[in-house]
């Protein structure tokens, strides 16, 4: 199902909602892990977010399952956390770094993470908010910082400093785990693997790509000169 991908160090989560694809996923050992939003949830089709999430924990009890809280008022995501954390052993709950209004949810992180709650703070973007994140989970159990360097490629920038200092913000809390979201291509499961990155998050998008990781460049050039003229010879070009 999935290539020997030979990481050396980063592992990869399945980040999707549609629950008969991150069922097969779980058959795979290469999946450490599995993440969702309420956007992907939507974008599945899911009309019960808790009816989803008990359906997959039934059958995926061994690894990390990731679950977001949807409020923005802070008192209600502290309800909505601690529920979803009282679904399985194995349940990380996602907060967004900041509340709509940009607030930092530090506060909340940190009562979560002193009650002994999984978190997988999300939506980070900057070394700053990585530092913020790693004093509010400090002390806490074990943890998940997730940096959407994909976005923070998306707007020109590298992302690969900006992951290494995260990096060197976190090491002093060996709870804690740095996470790779939203990543554009290949290339980045490689860089990540790389420079030391814990986790990445590949879509349902990569998924389809990752047989392509490591493949002989040679053999590859071959394959596309032959699609060229296959496909040539099925339009019946002439000239």
């Amino acid at each position: 199902m999935m290539p020997d991908l030979g990481l050396s160090r980063v592992k990869v989560y399945a980040d999707g909602a549609d629950l008969e694809a991150m069922l097969e996923l779980g058959r795979s050992s290469q999946i450490a892990g599995f993440t969702t939003n309420p956007t992907l949830m939507r974008k599945s089709g899911v009309t019960d977010y808790e009816g989803f999430a008990h359906k997959l924990l039934d059958h995926i009890s061994d690894r990390p399952v990731s679950f977001e809280v949807f409020a923005d008022d802070h008192d209600e995501m502290l309800r909505q956390a601690r529920r979803i954390a009282s679904w399985g052993r194995n349940v990380y709950v996602k907060v967004p770094v900041t509340d709509t209004n940009g607030a930092s949810t530090a506060a909340v992180v940190r009562e979560l993470a002193e009650s002994g709650v999984h978190l997988n703070v999300t939506a980070l973007m900057t070394v700053g908010q990585v530092e913020v994140v790693t004093a509010a989970l400090a002390g806490g159990p074990a943890a998940i910082i997730s940096v959407f360097a994909g976005r923070v490629a998306d707007t020109g920038r590298d992302p690969i400093p900006m992951m290494q200092a995260s990096l060197a913000v976190m090491a002093p809390h060996r709870q804690l785990e740095l996470l790779w979201a939203s990543p554009r291509e290949i290339l980045n499961v490689r860089q990540a693997d790389d420079i030391g990155v814990h986790i990445i998050t590949v879509t349902p998008d990569l998924l389809r790509k990752l047989a392509l990781f490591g493949r002989d460049l040679d053999e590859y050039s071959l394959e596309t000169v032959r699609m060229f003229y296959n496909d040539a010879a099925t339009a019946g070009y002439l000239l």
